[in-house]
Parts: structure tokens; C-alpha cells; sequence
């Protein structure tokens, strides 16, 4: 088994197709077979289901594909470091995040770890949530901020906080009148706005099983790709959103009222590889921890 292998499986594996892997490979598609088989026989199991179009991963082939990715990703941060090692050139630590993140504690965390580790270049790539697993297993970033519990065995989430969620309300409508917390059973009868409308599943998952969840059932449901469209439309008077409390510095011309109800929160996790010794990911952990210890929310 070697690197080569891996990647011709990985290519097969994504494109459920042994001609269009092989034309993005720039091969042949028999030597691609080949080596396919190949690999399977060192296993001694069959990594894919050939007599299906397209061709589907079996049990043990799913389980080497994410394996693989990681090896992949692994030898690429390698080569990456010791190439930047060797021209004398600054780490690098790629965080992605989701947008709303940026209104907690993210800045500040970036200014802290400049302040420990200023021979560190960071990245700060958006992506949401569900982009964010696949993009640590890949290799593509080494910590992520995001707001969706996940199942991947090859990933650690910690939850560093349980956020409040507020609703943001036109302001010419009745709800803008109070500022008490308003129910969620309030929202019965109500055109609601949720974001982001892709990739799912997302935060719009999160908040529409928040609602059903209190047997609430809306007039509507406008789905939107942004947190800035979905307020904006609410400004023009075109329904209700949920986001975050510490998203409601975003827009002034809108009222915000806090959500009262079980599990009217939304998580901020902090992810990265399970197994992923690095210093500076050790880092990120505790100068999360000391943020949210020093300035319970």
C-alpha cells in the first residue's frame, strides 16, 4: 500500500466513477482499476460496490476513505511545515469558523494567540459548521469554531459555551413593544426566517427543530444563504429571525427580544483532529478555557 493508492481510492471514492477519477487524475482507467484492486486484495475485503452506478462504498470501504483523507491530509501539513521550516518561514494554524462566531469570543481569542505566539501565522477561513469536519479531516484547517454537534469518531467537539438565542423582530409589529423574553409558542401563526439555506445540515436545522420541537407551526418559512439577508429582511418587514445574542450588534434598525424556552440555545464547539498533538492546537484549548472561566457568560 502506498500514497499513490490512497489517492487513486480517494478519487474513486468522491466521484462514485472510475472514468471521471481517472480523467481527473490524468490516467488510464484500467491502470486505475488495477491499482484499485490491488489495494482491495492487500486488504483482503472489498472497499466498493462495482455492480451499482454509481459505485457505492461498502462498510469497510467508508471506513478507509475517512482514514485515508487523514493520512492524505497528514502528509500534506508535513510537507507544508517542513517546507516552511526549511525556508525559515512562520507556522501556520488555519481556523475555520462560522460567521457568528466573530461576534463572541473568536477576535479576541486570535488577538491572545498573536499575543503568545507571535511567530505564528494564523488563517481564518469562513465555513460553516458541516464544511468544517471534512475541511480538519482533509488536512484544510487545524481548529474549527462552529455550532453543530456531529458523530465523526475522527474529530473532537468541545462545547465552550451554550449561547442564548434571541429573535429579531420589525420593529412596526406588536412583538417590538415589549422587551420581556418571548416565548417559543409565541411563534405560532408566524413567518420565520432561517439561515443558512446550504449546506445542510446547518443552524436552520437547529432552529426549525427548536420550534417544532414546542409544537409551534409557522405561517412560513423564508430560507436565506446569509445572517446579514435574513436581518435585513426583517428590517424590511418581511418576518422573524432567531440568531445568536451576540449576533445582535449587526443591525440597530431591528428589536431584539431574548427566546425563553428549553434548549433555546445554540453551542459554540471548538473542533480539531483527534490525536493532534500540536502545540498550538494545545494552545487554542487553553486560552479558551481561560476565556470563558474568566468572563462566564
Amino acid at each position: 500500500m502506498d500514497l499513490r493508492q490512497l489517492r487513486y481510492f480517494v478519487a474513486v471514492a468522491r466521484e462514485r466513477n472510475f472514468t471521471r477519477a481517472a480523467q481527473l487524475l490524468n490516467i488510464a482507467q484500467p491502470p486505475l482499476s488495477r491499482q484499485i484492486q490491488s489495494l482491495e486484495e492487500e486488504l483482503g475485503v472489498a472497499l466498493l460496490t462495482r455492480d451499482s452506478r454509481p459505485i457505492r462504498l461498502t462498510e469497510a470501504g467508508r471506513l478507509f476513505y475517512e482514514q485515508s483523507l487523514q493520512v492524505l491530509g497528514r502528509v500534506e501539513q508535513m510537507r507544508t511545515a517542513t517546507r516552511r521550516v526549511g525556508l525559515n518561514q512562520n507556522a501556520i494554524l488555519s481556523i475555520g469558523f462560522v460567521a457568528s462566531t466573530l461576534y463572541e469570543r473568536l477576535p479576541s481569542l486570535v488577538r491572545k494567540l498573536r499575543q503568545h505566539a507571535p511567530e505564528l501565522e494564523i488563517q481564518l477561513l469562513e465555513m460553516v459548521s458541516v464544511q468544517q469536519i471534512p475541511a480538519l479531516k482533509e488536512g484544510r484547517i487545524d481548529i474549527g469554531f462552529g455550532r453543530l454537534h456531529h458523530n465523526d469518531p475522527n474529530v473532537i467537539g468541545v462545547v465552550l459555551h451554550e449561547e442564548g438565542l434571541i429573535v429579531a423582530i420589525p420593529k412596526s409589529t406588536p412583538f417590538a413593544q415589549e422587551t420581556r423574553p418571548l416565548p417559543v409558542t409565541a411563534l405560532t401563526g408566524q413567518k420565520l426566517i432561517v439561515y443558512p439555506k446550504e449546506p445542510r445540515p446547518g443552524y436552520a436545522d437547529h432552529v426549525l427543530n427548536l420550534v417544532h420541537g414546542h409544537d409551534v407551526q409557522l405561517a412560513e418559512v423564508q430560507e436565506v444563504r446569509e445572517i446579514q439577508t435574513a436581518l435585513g429582511l426583517v428590517a424590511a418587514d418581511a418576518g422573524l429571525c432567531i440568531i445568536p445574542s451576540s449576533a445582535r450588534q449587526m443591525r440597530a434598525d431591528v428589536h431584539y427580544r431574548a427566546l425563553e424556552g428549553e434548549r433555546a440555545t445554540s453551542p459554540i464547539i471548538l473542533y480539531h483532529r483527534v490525536g493532534d498533538n500540536s502545540h498550538f492546537v494545545d494552545l487554542v484549548r487553553e486560552l479558551t478555557r481561560e476565556m470563558y472561566a474568566e468572563n462566564s457568560p
